[in-house]
């Protein structure tokens, strides 16, 4: 596997980072997901948007253009073999005496970029559908930035994996849901699709956009706003989407089936219409 580290492309088994680094010190910085189709960057200007937004929220001076990122992303994706990529791009705020501030004068930013195969779920996983939990959200207040100080997530998933389930659907003030541990979450009731805000509690995905997207060229009724608890729960489908997963569909909460605990009809036509949507543009 080759990767990209501070300026150099290399393999993964040469790249070091010191061990002051502010992001294994403190967990100092920022992460990116970009699915690959086809060797393409999917939304590749929306992802360096998102990017930015994030180190933004950290006060950390982006290291690259837009330009120049898209040049390294590209060159990267180049020296994979898979024709279906993930990207997994990582700034942290660089090396320093350990001192909780940001230190005086700034460091050199560390960037790494790693590429890796993009698979999608099995037909047997989309017919059964997966498992969730509900868990507590108990995240700081600026989940809308894709920090790699990732602990709460990691604990709140584990959770899952500890229940046999797949993913955690995430509670906030035991009032409304916000988002799953690695996921966004869609529910749906009486044909109509609902998807909570984009805000500071929850991570915005690009697959989330492409969802609503569908929805609104296909004239499937979508509400976003505030997704109370007691609709999660009452829902007669639930929906997890993310850049890897693409749209999948939850048919066990809490031990009880959704709705009659098979996929229905909302996840089936999103899912066709998202294929046909990744053939027709993602890979063109």
């Amino acid at each position: 596997m080759s990767i990209f580290l501070n300026g150099e492309f290399m393999p993964i088994e040469e790249a070091k980072v010191p061990v002051l680094d502010r992001g294994f010190i403190f967990g100092d910085g920022v992460y990116e997901v970009i699915p690959v189709y086809s060797r393409r960057a999917f939304r590749l200007a929306e992802h360096l948007q998102r990017l930015q937004h994030s180190l933004d929220g950290i006060q950390l001076k982006n290291p690259h253009s837009d330009d120049e990122w898209t040049t390294i992303l590209n060159e990267l994706i180049r020296r994979n073999t898979p024709e279906d990529q993930y990207l997994y791009l990582h700034v942290t705020r660089g090396a320093a005496k350990r001192d909780h501030a940001f230190p005086v004068p700034a460091p050199t930013p560390t960037v790494f970029v790693m590429s890796n195969p993009l698979t999608t779920p099995s037909a047997e996983l989309l017919k059964s559908g997966i498992s969730c939990i509900t868990v507590v959200d108990n995240r700081w207040l600026r989940c809308d930035i894709k920090a790699i100080a990732l602990l709460p997530n990691v604990l709140l998933r584990q959770a899952a994996v500890a229940a046999g389930c797949a993913e955690a659907i995430l509670i906030r003030n035991d009032e409304f849901m916000t988002e799953g541990a690695a996921s966004n979450i869609f529910v749906v009731k009486n044909g109509t699709l609902l998807a909570p805000p984009k805000d500071n509690l929850m991570l915005p995905g690009i697959t989330y956009d492409v969802i609503l997207e569908i929805a609104a060229a296909n004239n499937i009724p979508c509400e976003v706003r505030k997704v109370l608890k007691e609709e999660v729960f009452n829902a007669d489908e639930l929906l997890l989407t993310s850049s890897t997963k693409e749209v999948m569909v939850i048919t066990t909460l809490d031990g009880k089936p959704v709705g009659d605990g098979k996929p229905g009809a909302m996840f089936a036509k999103l899912h066709t219409l998202y294929q046909t949507f990744k053939q027709e543009v993602m890979r063109k």
